[in-house]
């Protein structure tokens, strides 16, 4: 993980430019060749959505999703603390919960940006 702190590290390309970029073209692939046009309607209730992930393909589709964008998530947690200056072993349990708990990473995240740096909002 402290590989990703490093500002000269090969391992964000890699991590952005592969990795992702790999599951980002897995997920494209799954989704056109799993799921029909008339699937799509499925997204509009929860009983269509449950009815829809009954597929191992879309599961498989769905996992992928999460990956490609806790690990954007992830990255956009390092580079936010590097730039308002957290220190990098505050922010390991966000990038844990954050690979395993999505959501749940990236707020207490936010909460620990607001508590170190008094503001919730972070543009620059």
């Amino acid at each position: 993980i402290l590989i990703l702190f490093q500002r000269t590290s090969w391992i964000r390309p890699v991590i952005l430019g592969t990795t992702i970029t790999l599951l980002a073209g897995t997920y494209s692939y799954l989704l056109i060749t799993t799921f029909d046009p008339a699937a799509f309607e499925s997204f509009g209730s929860l009983a269509g959505i449950m009815e829809l992930f009954t597929k191992p393909e879309a599961v498989l589709a769905g996992w992928i999703h999460y990956l490609a964008f806790d690990l954007m998530v992830g990255l956009h947690i390092v580079t936010n603390a590097e730039k308002v200056g957290i220190n990098r072993w505050l922010i390991v349990p966000s990038l844990f919960f954050t690979f395993m708990m999505g959501p749940l990473g990236l707020l207490s995240y936010l909460i620990l940006r607001l508590i170190v740096t008094k503001q919730f909002f972070q543009y620059n």
